[in-house]
């Protein structure tokens, strides 16, 4: 006897109908966070507005730009959450917390530059690259005895400091893990990141007038207490990047014979260069602009000076302190050098920055084939 067996069904069961399912519901469009924010702007700037006529009292940006992010939010998150549910809502309202934080972490970060940026220009000019402070009373002079000794500390400080930082680095990463001394010598790391940069002027200045005496004033004991605050950010920058680094290229290396030490310096540390690099940018970055410990170690300098174990070095951040806080007849003419020392400062900075990031860009390895 024959049995037939009819084929199994392919219709597909009715879909189930939830309740409540709002998530779905209706979308804003892509422009409503902006109209949003520009009707939270009108109103508050229109209630500021009417209060500021009312006191005879002048209009609050800082306080409108609140009032105006608070608003925007709790628009944004009651509109959200009728028009497209509770969680889009509650994403809406999280994602314009942390966009009004960056905003706010922003608005420092802008005055300063645009601070900086409008008040220096009115001192630079070629004189001011070309000339030092030498026999200049008043209008005229520059700080090219500054620039070059701001450059020639630093690198001095970059020089002791970067082999010190990434060899400490590799031996707490590749060879002393587990052991006291290596224990020891990170609790020393994370001391010496907290330290006040006067505490490291102190010491460098301490320690070269035990050998030449009180009232030395040198280039190279700025570098030194430098170093002394570089040394540390560069150890833990270069230690976070190194373990970064896979276990499984340390272990393919041993596998075909290759020594650790070749494995640490063509391996581990091709890997990780860009990120190394950028945190010896980080700590150039951070030394750069010390006031506080070259005023006691290199002193201040109206002269050139290219040799850093002889006589006093001027450098930028002094340059522009005592061009402020001293300033003489015309004011002005000292307030304009000031501001130019600070612009060409942060320019070095940043021409600083952008060569790290083309040197890691052009060594880091190479993903494709």
């Amino acid at each position: 006897m024959t049995i037939v067996t009819a084929p199994p069904s392919q219709e597909t069961p009715p879909p189930v109908l939830r309740e409540h399912q709002r998530l779905t519901s209706g979308h804003l469009p892509t422009w409503s966070p902006w109209g949003i924010l520009i009707a939270s702007g009108v109103l508050t700037a229109l209630i500021f507005g009417v209060l500021a006529m009312a006191d005879g009292s002048e209009f609050s940006i800082a306080g409108w730009a609140v009032v105006t992010a608070l608003a925007y939010l709790v628009f944004i998150t009651l509109i959200s959450s009728v028009v497209e549910g509770r969680r889009k809502g509650v994403d809406r309202l999280v994602t314009g917390v942390v966009t009004v934080a960056f905003g706010i972490a922003m608005v420092p970060l802008v005055s300063v530059a645009w601070t900086v940026l409008v008040n220096g220009i009115a001192g630079l000019s070629a004189e001011f690259f070309s000339s030092s402070m030498r026999n200049v009373v008043g209008e005229g002079g520059g700080a090219l005895h500054a620039i070059v000794g701001t450059l020639l500390i630093t690198l001095a400080a970059a020089v002791i400091s970067i082999p010190i930082g990434i060899f400490t680095a590799i031996y707490l990463v590749e060879y002393g893990a587990g052991k006291r001394l290596a224990q020891g010598i990170t609790f020393l790391v994370d001391v010496m990141t907290g330290i006040p940069s006067i505490v490291a002027g102190l010491f460098a200045y301490a320690l070269f007038a035990l050998f030449l005496g009180p009232g030395i004033r040198m280039g190279i004991m700025g570098s030194i207490a430098l170093s002394v605050l570089m040394i540390p950010v560069v150890v833990r920058s270069s230690e976070e990047m190194l373990r970064l680094v896979p276990n499984e290229l340390r272990e393919a290396a041993y596998a075909l014979g290759v020594p650790k030490w070749l494995t640490i310096s063509k391996v581990v540390l091709p890997t990780s260069i860009a990120g190394i690099t950028t945190g010896v940018m980080l700590s150039i970055s951070r030394v750069i602009g010390e006031t506080a410990p070259l005023l006691l170690t290199a002193g201040v300098a109206t002269s050139m000076n290219y040799n850093l174990f002889e006589g006093r070095m001027m450098t930028l951040p002094v340059f522009a302190y005592t061009q402020y806080m001293y300033a003489g007849i015309p004011v002005q003419a000292y307030h304009d050098r000031a501001w130019a020392a600070a612009l060409v400062l942060i320019v070095i900075v940043m021409v600083l920055n952008l060569i790290a990031r083309l040197v890691a860009k052009i060594f880091s390895p190479k993903l494709g084939r």
